[in-house]
């Protein structure tokens, strides 16, 4: 009896060999157009993956893992993706909805994409980040189709969306999100300054597979970005320690966030809690919680944190929040 996972990796040697076969026929028969031409020319970038020759000037891009999002976030306009969340793919504007929805969809994650169909795309540059263990066991198909770079999960999120501005050739692009996001720090920073030195935030969360009846201090995502670039002073956990978010707290442990003076906690776009937190806003202690009843309890929306987009987004929900934040009695 024929082994079913040994016959699928035939099939996929196959049609990875014919892809690449395709590709060499397509170089040697075709007269290159302006575009191919300037993506023949080749440079050198480092990925965590180790330094990758590419075209100057890739073409036909496949975003995979988290890349998907902040490469159409920057202009990109990838030929392949890995599905975006409904939650996701909601705060982002419409034009980029339209190039995601473009791109042919490779699967839901990288754990499943179809390496046939993605192949069959021939991609000249292929972008990915995951965990380190999920690349490993696919780094070599990936990379038999189509130079490929790599990127951790802990890849900090500006220095990642230089790598792939840098690697898709769009830093014009990203230098204009870059200004917006100066902007707006420092247009906050102007605006609350005794809020920003006189005022102990907390900011909790809720996960999706957060056990009931518990909830987080969360110390990374947006909450990073209010404290490293505009300076709230808000828990995190001490260097090498894990992360406070990791921590499910019990829900009698939310009559402690009375210590602070002003409490952050997650919405949607429409400024409503977002779904994971709705029991912690349902319940009686945090309904008479005082920084809630004075109405130092303020909804922030936070639609991502590893590209400037989604994070111009939160800062302006930020902003909001704290022009509507009372002043101390």
């Amino acid at each position: 009896m024929s082994n079913p996972r040994r016959r699928r990796g035939t099939a996929l040697t196959a049609a990875l060999l014919g892809a690449a076969l395709v590709l060499t026929a397509c170089g040697g028969d075709t007269e290159p157009t302006t575009d191919t031409a300037a993506a023949a020319k080749t440079r050198t970038v480092t990925a965590g993956n180790g330094a990758v020759e590419i075209p100057a000037a890739p073409q036909r891009v496949v975003a995979l893992g988290n890349t998907t999002q902040p490469f159409i976030d920057i202009g990109g306009k990838p030929v392949g993706v890995t599905e975006l969340s409904a939650s996701e793919l909601d705060p982002i504007p419409a034009e980029q909805k339209a190039t995601y929805e473009a791109a042919t969809k490779l699967g839901a994650d990288t754990a499943e994409v179809d390496l046939e169909k993605l192949a069959g795309l021939k991609p000249d540059l292929i972008l990915v980040q995951v965990p380190d263990d999920e690349f490993e066991g696919i780094k070599k198909q990936l990379e038999a189709v189509a130079p490929t770079l790599f990127w951790g999960l802990d890849t900090e999120w500006k220095a990642f969306a230089d790598a792939l501005a840098q690697a898709g050739n769009l830093t014009d692009a990203l230098s204009q999100q870059k200004t917006q996001f100066q902007d707006k720090i420092a247009k906050i920073k102007q605006t609350y300054p005794a809020i920003i030195a006189d005022t102990k935030f907390v900011a909790v969360d809720r996960w999706d597979n957060s056990d009931p009846g518990t909830f987080v201090i969360s110390d990374f995502g947006c909450i990073e970005i209010a404290q490293g670039d505009i300076g709230l002073n808000a828990p995190k956990a001490a260097a090498g320690a894990d992360p406070l978010g990791w921590t499910n707290l019990p829900f009698e442990q939310i009559a402690g966030l009375s210590k602070y003076d002003a409490i952050l906690y997650p919405v949607d776009a429409a400024g409503q809690p977002k779904k994971a937190f709705a029991p912690v806003v349902e319940s009686n202690t945090w309904k008479t919680l005082s920084t809630v009843t004075s109405g130092h309890a303020l909804g922030v929306f936070c639609p991502g944190n590893n590209s400037y987009g989604p994070v111009l987004q939160y800062l302006d929900s930020l902003d909001r929040a704290l022009a509507a934040l009372p002043a101390k009695k």
